[in-house]
């Protein structure tokens, strides 16, 4: 069972691990795995790239060579999880096929090749006293992960963790359990090949909601801990946690068609954003339209929207627009709609007078995730990119774009919405900290 808002984390150790002996102290078996990672993460301390590429390298490979097991495993969390009823979005993110997860090894092929994060030099300078003062990247330690339905969440974060020189604990619920076990099964298999310690990626699934409790409070073993799901989930990590929690937010995205936009780009990007895959948190739930381009404009959106198998929402002047319009059905856009993060194909859309109507629209509903603008003038888009309090805006461009690889940061391991340590896409360089470095030739201080 996965963690939900509806599911506590005190729960009865026996009910919450059912697999686990009786006899098996679930917090100390947790907290064990912990100590492993942590033990393990001083390997990576001081590894060069040259053995993290290899190892990384090796993990793409042996998940390749392993893809007709991945792919059977994944078949029956697929059957399982359609059988108890989980929404489509989810089955959408838990489904593997050899595609799919050839598409994960390659992005570890990516990450292999980016820049080693480990001692790059943020910022430094000689004192006037001849101290010299270095602040350097650093690997946080141990990183763990609490996630649903996402079994490529598990290689993104093994990946992006082992490059930045972190060990990660992972837990990956319920519904992707035999896809999860062995994906970890193989990384760790060509870790350990690769000559670094297995208990660089491990995963505490076996012990079921207590184990994610004692993840949650493994604080001085774990580092950090990135929660990515559902609202229900982050929001009950966030609550419980006692370690340090990085909050990866729900996408409540919006696309502002300005007046100024070229309405065929408009159009494009609209389609994208809400189009190319329903599932994931940067997909666009609400389209709204300034009504000086409202005539020219809502027809054609409507009706591709609509021929795309999107169910519409919409408010007065967009249901209006609608009427006239063969085969487009629009129903009327509640305060609910503008708040709702489908991840499925439906829209919400909305007329605004102008660019402050589309602002205030936008602060009042949106989940602080992405947003785009469709604009030819300058000064709307540099406004909008102002005053939109979200961790990324785009500019005649689909909010499907807030991606760690598509952004060049090879893969990612969630977007963070929050505005501490790390915010929107989280690549290597969010999975790092900083040292400072003070040389001196025998200083003391006056």
């Amino acid at each position: 069972m996965s963690l939900t808002a509806d599911t506590p984390v005190g729960t009865d150790a026996r009910a919450a691990a059912p697999g686990v002996p009786p006899e098996v102290d679930v917090a100390e078996a947790v907290l064990d795995v912990c100590r492993a990672a942590r033990a393990a993460s001083k390997a990576l301390a001081t590894a060069t790239r040259a053995t993290k590429d290899a190892a990384l390298l090796a993990v793409a490979d042996a998940l390749v060579a392993q893809a007709p097991r991945v792919v059977a495993a994944n078949g029956r969390d697929l059957e399982r999880g359609a059988a108890e009823g989980l929404p489509a979005n989810l089955l959408d993110r838990l489904r593997l096929d050899a595609d799919r997860l050839g598409a994960i090894a390659d992005a570890v092929r990516d990450v292999a090749a980016l820049p080693d994060p480990v001692g790059e030099v943020v910022r430094g300078q000689t004192l006037p006293n001849g101290l010299r003062l270095r602040q350097l990247r650093v690997p946080m330690g141990v990183v763990a992960v609490v996630y649903e339905a996402r079994p490529n969440v598990t290689v993104d974060a093994a990946a992006l963790a082992l490059k930045s020189g972190n060990a990660v604990v992972l837990r990956g619920g319920s519904a992707a359990r035999e896809t999860n076990a062995l994906v970890v099964e193989v990384v760790r298999e060509a870790l350990a090949a690769a000559g670094l310690p297995a208990d660089l990626v491990s995963t505490v699934d076996a012990y079921g909601r207590e184990g994610v409790r004692a993840l949650m409070r493994a604080r001085g073993l774990v580092d950090v801990l990135v929660p990515r799901g559902g609202a229900g989930l982050i929001a009950e990590v966030v609550r419980s946690s006692t370690v340090p929690v990085i909050e990866t937010g729900t996408g409540n995205c919006h696309v502002y068609v300005d007046a100024a936009a070229d309405l065929d780009v408009a159009l494009a990007v609209a389609l994208n954003s809400k189009t190319q895959r329903t599932s994931t948190c940067n997909t666009a739930e609400t389209v709204l339209v300034h009504a000086a381009v409202a005539d020219a404009f809502l027809p054609s959106l409507l009706t591709a929207m609509s021929a795309a198998g999107v169910r519409l929402h919409g408010d007065d002047a967009v249901r209006a627009a609608a009427e006239p319009l063969d085969g487009v059905d629009v129903e009327p856009a509640t305060d609910e709609d503008w708040a709702t993060e489908y991840l499925a194909l439906e829209l919400a859309v909305g007329v605004v007078p102008d660019l402050d109507a589309a602002l205030a629209h936008v602060d009042r509903w949106s989940t602080g995730h992405t947003e785009a603008v469709v604009t030819r003038d300058l000064a709307v888009a540099e406004r909008f990119a102002a005053e939109v309090d979200s961790a990324a805006v785009m500019v005649n461009a689909s909010t499907r774009f807030t991606d760690g690889a598509q952004m060049g940061l090879g893969a990612e391991i969630g977007i963070s919405t929050q505005k501490l340590h790390a915010r929107g896409p989280m690549g290597l360089a969010e999975l790092t900290t900083t040292r400072w470095v003070v040389t001196g030739d025998g200083h003391v201080r006056g």
